[in-house]
C-alpha cells in the first residue's frame, strides 16, 4: 500500500478528543467472479490543540499486518493465521512485525488460489438429486443460486456444472480435444460399443469420416419422402383409432390417446428404414426385436441416472433380474442387426457397380448399405455398434422433440394458429408428400415451431464431457479428468441471454422468416439443441426434416387438445426429456383435412374475431370452435386453456 502524508491516529482510549475514522468495505467478489482486495477509505478530523505527531502508515501497517482488515471467511487456514499475525505485529522491536507481513503475504496467496477454485453447491446434494425433480431441473435451480459455473459434489463424485454460453463454446469448440465424452462413454458401452457418439480420439475421427458421408445433403433429400410415407402410415393409424364407420370426417368425434408413445414406436419406424432397411412396422404391431430394442433404450437412460453402477460388478446380469433382461436384449438386437450387415453385405457384393445409381435414386438409400458399399475395411461388429448409436440416438431424441412440441402448441393457440395456417397453404389438398424444397420454402414456420421447442426443450438437458489436462474455464481451474456437465437446458432458459419472455413460446424471437434459422454460431451459442463444434450432431438436418414433416403432416389432417389441459404435464430424466404419465390428448379429424370446403370457422377467422373483440377470451374462442365442430374442423388447442408454457421449473 502506498504511504500517506501524516494524519492524525486512531486513539483506542476511552472519549477520544481526536479520532481518525475508518470505513472498511470489503468486496468478496466482482461481477466477474475474481476476489479482490478490501478497500480502505478514510476521514480524518484535526485537532489543532493536539499536539501528538504519530505518522498514521506506521498505525495502519500495523493494523494490516495484524489482520484487522482481512474480513475474509472462505478460508479455514486464515481465521486459524489471523489471531496470530495479530500477536505477531505486537512485537515492535523484534522479528514479529516480520514474520506477521510474510503470513499476510500467503494469506494474499491463498485468496488468489481461492478465487480459482470455482463455487461449490452447498447442502445434501444427495436429497436434491434423488427427489422428485428431474436431474436438470435440480441443476437450473441450482445455478440460479451458484452462477453460471460451479461445482456439484455428492459423495466421491464432483462435477462441474457450465450453464454459460462463452463457457460452453470454450469446452465444445476453442479447447474441444482437451475434452472426451468420458462419462457418457462408460454409460453407454454396453449397447453403443465403439459407436460414433461415445467414441473419442482417433476411433471417433475414423468413424466420423466413414459415417458424415451417409448423411449428406442428398441423402436427407431421398430420405425426406420416406419421411411422408411413415408420417402418411401415422395419419391413417390414427384416423382408424378415431374410427373408419363415422358419418363424415369433422364430426367432432374424437379418440384420446397416449401421443409420447405414439411418437416413440412412429420414430422407430422412420429410423428402422433409414438406418438399415428394416420394417420394424411398430406403428401396428409389437414382437420380440422391437421389445428388445425398447428394453435397450430403457436401461440405457436408467444407467445415465443411477449414481451407483453396480452393473460393472462381475456376475450382476446373472443375479439382478433386469440385467438379465438387458443382456437377453441385446443378444436379440445384435443377432439381427448381424443377419442385415450380412444380408446387405451379400447385394452389395452381387450387384456392386449399381450402387451409387441406386443410392441417388432412392430405392434403398439406408445408412447401412451406404457403409457396407464404401469400401471400407471395418468388421461386422464396428458396423453394427454405429448402427446401435444411431438407431438410439435418432430414435429418442426425434419422439421427444414432437412430444413436446405438441404439447407446447396445444397450450399456445395463436402459434397453433399461424402454424396450420402455413401448412394448410402448403398442402391444400390434404396431407401429402413433402420435398426438401417444401419444407425450406414454403414451411418455415413451422420449422420455427420445432426450433423453439428445442429450445424450451433441448434434447439432450445436459451435455457430457470430461477433461484430459487441467484448464481454465471462465477463470475457474478444471482439473484433469474432471467430468462436465454443460447444462443446455439452463443456457436455453436464461434470462440473461434470452429475455424476460425468455418462457414464453414464441417462435418469432429467432427474427424475420427470410432469416437463417438459428444455430450455435449466429445466436452466439445461446442455441445449441444439436450441440456445437466438431461434434455436433452429425443428424441435425435429418431430425429437422423428420420432424417438420411429421409434425405438418399430422396437424393438417387433426386437431389435438390436452385431455386434462389445467393438470401440468411432469417430466422425468433420461437420456432425453420424457413425460410423467405420457401426454393424454384427444385428436379428432379436421373436417378440411382431405381438402374439403365445410363451413368450418378457420384458425386465422378465430384470430382475426378474437383481435376485433369479438370473442373476450381464448375460453369463449374454444367454445366457439367446439360449437362448430358438429359440422365443420373445431379447433381444440384454443379451447385448451393457456396455462404458463414449458415452465415447470
Amino acid at each position: 500500500m502506498a504511504s500517506s502524508p501524516a494524519i492524525k491516529p486512531r486513539s483506542f482510549g476511552p472519549a477520544p478528543s481526536k479520532q481518525l475514522q475508518w470505513r472498511h468495505q470489503l468486496v468478496s467478489r466482482s461481477s466477474s467472479g475474481r476476489n479482490i482486495r478490501g478497500l480502505v477509505t478514510r476521514r480524518s478530523s484535526a485537532n489543532e490543540n493536539d499536539g501528538e505527531k504519530i505518522a498514521a502508515t506506521e498505525d495502519l501497517e500495523a493494523r494490516i499486518a495484524a489482520g484487522e482488515f482481512s474480513q475474509y471467511r472462505g478460508s479455514k487456514r486464515e481465521a486459524l493465521v489471523k489471531p496470530v499475525r495479530k500477536l505477531l505485529a505486537s512485537d515492535q522491536g523484534g522479528p514479529g512485525r516480520f514474520l506477521a507481513y510474510a503470513l499476510a503475504k500467503a494469506s494474499r496467496q491463498w485468496r488468489r488460489n481461492a478465487a480459482e477454485r470455482m463455487p461449490e453447491a452447498k447442502g445434501d446434494v444427495r436429497i436434491a438429486l434423488m427427489g422428485e425433480d428431474p436431474l436438470f431441473v435440480v441443476l437450473y435451480k441450482l445455478y440460479r443460486a451458484y452462477g453460471r459455473v460451479f461445482q456439484l459434489s455428492f459423495g466421491p463424485k464432483s462435477f462441474v456444472v457450465i450453464s454459460d454460453p462463452k463457457a460452453l463454446k470454450h469446452v465444445l469448440v476453442d479447447n474441444a480435444d482437451n475434452y472426451t465424452k468420458g462419462l457418457l462413454g462408460e454409460i453407454l458401452d454396453f449397447v453403443m460399443g465403439d459407436g460414433l457418439i461415445p467414441a473419442d480420439g482417433e476411433l471417433w475421427k475414423m468413424r466420423r469420416r466413414t459415417v458424415v458421408p451417409a448423411v449428406h445433403r442428398k441423402y436427407v433429400a431421398a430420405m425426406t419422402e420416406m419421411f411422408s410415407e411413415c408420417a402418411l402410415r401415422g395419419v391413417d393409424k390414427l384416423d382408424a383409432s378415431i374410427g373408419t364407420d363415422l358419418p363424415e370426417k369433422g364430426s367432432g368425434k374424437s379418440t384420446s390417446l397416449d401421443m409420447e408413445s405414439f411418437f416413440s414406436r412412429l420414430t422407430l419406424d422412420v429410423i428402422g428404414k433409414a438406418v438399415f432397411n428394416y420394417e420394424f412396422d411398430a406403428l401396428s404391431k409389437d414382437d420380440a426385436v422391437i421389445d428388445a430394442v425398447y428394453t435397450l433404450l430403457r436401461e440405457a437412460e436408467y444407467r445415465s441416472i443411477t449414481l451407483l453402477p453396480y452393473w460393472r460388478i462381475p456376475g450382476v446380469s446373472r443375479l439382478v433380474p433386469r440385467q438379465r433382461r438387458c443382456e437377453e436384449a441385446l443378444t436379440l438386437v445384435n443377432g439381427t442387426l448381424n443377419t442385415l450387415i450380412a444380408d446387405c453385405k451379400q447385394m452389395v457384393e452381387a450387384d456392386d457397380e449399381k450402387f451409387m445409381e441406386e443410392y441417388l435414386s432412392k430405392s434403398d438409400p439406408s445408412i447401412l448399405r451406404f457403409l457396407v458399399a464404401s469400401g471400407d475395411d471395418v468388421t461386422s461388429k464396428v458396423l453394427r455398434d454405429d448402427l446401435m448409436t444411431l438407431l438410439i440416438a435418432g430414435h429418442e431424441t426425434s419422439a421427444a422433440v414432437l412430444t413436446w412440441t405438441f404439447y407446447l402448441l396445444a397450450q399456445n393457440p395463436k402459434v397453433a394458429a399461424k402454424m396450420r395456417a402455413e401448412i394448410d397453404a402448403a398442402m391444400p389438398d390434404g396431407p401429402s408428400a413433402l420435398t426438401t424444397d417444401d419444407i425450406s420454402n414454403k414451411l418455415r414456420y413451422t420449422t420455427r415451431v420445432i426450433y423453439e421447442s428445442m429450445r424450451l426443450y433441448p434434447q439432450p438437458p445436459v451435455l457430457l464431457r470430461r477433461s484430459i489436462e487441467e484448464d481454465m474455464v471462465d477463470g475457474y481451474k478444471v482439473r484433469s479428468e474432471a467430468d462436465v456437465f454443460i447444462s443446455v437446458w439452463n443456457i436455453h432458459r436464461s434470462e440473461e441471454h434470452w429475455g424476460k419472455d425468455v418462457l414464453d413460446f414464441n417462435p418469432d424471437r429467432f427474427g424475420p422468416l427470410e432469416d437463417p434459422h438459428p444455430n450455435e454460431v449466429n445466436t452466439g451459442y445461446r442455441f445449441v439443441a444439436f450441440g456445437a463444434g466438431k461434434r455436433k450432431c452429425l443428424g441435425d438436418m435429418f431430425a429437422l426434416y423428420e420432424n417438420v414433416v411429421t409434425l405438418s403432416m399430422l396437424q393438417r389432417a387433426f386437431d389435438f387438445e390436452l385431455v386434462n389441459p389445467d393438470e401440468p404435464v411432469g417430466m422425468e430424466t433420461g437420456a432425453t426429456i420424457h413425460t410423467k404419465g405420457g401426454l393424454n390428448m384427444r385428436v379428432r379429424r379436421r373436417k378440411d383435412s382431405s381438402g374439403g370446403n365445410g363451413t368450418v370457422t378457420s384458425d386465422d377467422d378465430l384470430l382475426n374475431q378474437m383481435k376485433m373483440g369479438k370473442w373476450e377470451s381464448v375460453s369463449e374462442m374454444g367454445a366457439k370452435a367446439s360449437e362448430d365442430s358438429s359440422g365443420a374442423s373445431a379447433t381444440p388447442t384454443a379451447a385448451a386453456a393457456p396455462a404458463a408454457a414449458a415452465n415447470a421449473n
